[in-house]
């Protein structure tokens, strides 16, 4: 049987890890590190490096970094076409926004929130009216950012958008409040979230 153990923590990335882990509907183990201490100690460094989460240990496979982490969920769950046929357009265009999503979306909101852009020509982002173009017109057409079903591409752009708006790093734009409302009602985005909530509570009360 197949074992999948989830590091991370509440206030992280790894909220986005989670609810394609709920997407999944597979069963796993989770631990919860803390930053500056059990997320840099050498029983975790031996698992990711880097000191960072979120992490996923797939029997003796690990993967680290977001969107490596959701693509990797969604082939082990081919049933729920979260990804769509191997070899397809449709695949390589959901290959297209997932990437996006964790490259020069969100790079771009980082570097921006820190003073730190660097010039057009050489950032993987290029210039801010060129990104909010481009992810508007991806919205432009509906609902779904690949066919007319729910994809690991939709999981990670809604939550990216749905988290930036809410913490005023980027504009709340009509089609981008609808698109993120929408996938963020999932029943696998809610557990998700209930759980890094409640999560976070603990922490509160414990701190």
């Amino acid at each position: 049987m197949t074992t999948l153990t989830f590091y991370t923590h509440p206030f992280s990335r790894g909220r986005i890890a989670r609810w394609m882990l709920e997407e999944a509907g597979l069963p796993y183990e989770e631990v919860i590190l803390d930053y500056g201490t059990t997320m840099k100690a050498p029983a975790y460094l031996a698992i990711n490096p880097m000191g960072k989460v979120p992490a996923l240990r797939h029997d003796d496979t690990v993967v680290t970094e977001n969107a490596a982490i959701c693509l990797h969920l969604a082939d082990l769950v081919p049933e729920k076409a979260l990804l769509p046929p191997p070899g397809t357009a449709a695949r390589g265009a959901c290959y297209r926004w997932v990437l996006f999503a964790a490259g020069p979306l969100e790079s771009f909101i980082t570097a921006r929130r820190h003073g730190a852009l660097a010039p057009a020509r050489e950032a993987g982002y290029g210039n801010e009216a060129d990104l909010m173009r481009t992810v508007e017109g991806a919205l432009a057409g509906g609902r779904y950012l690949v066919g007319d079903r729910f994809s690991v591409a939709d999981l990670y752009m809604a939550a990216l958008l749905g988290y930036y708006m809410r913490i005023g790093e980027l504009e709340s734009r009509p089609v981008f409040e609808a698109y993120a409302a929408a996938h963020l009602q999932r029943p696998a985005a809610q557990r998700a979230n209930a759980r890094d909530d409640a999560l976070v509570a603990e922490w509160a009360e414990s701190a």
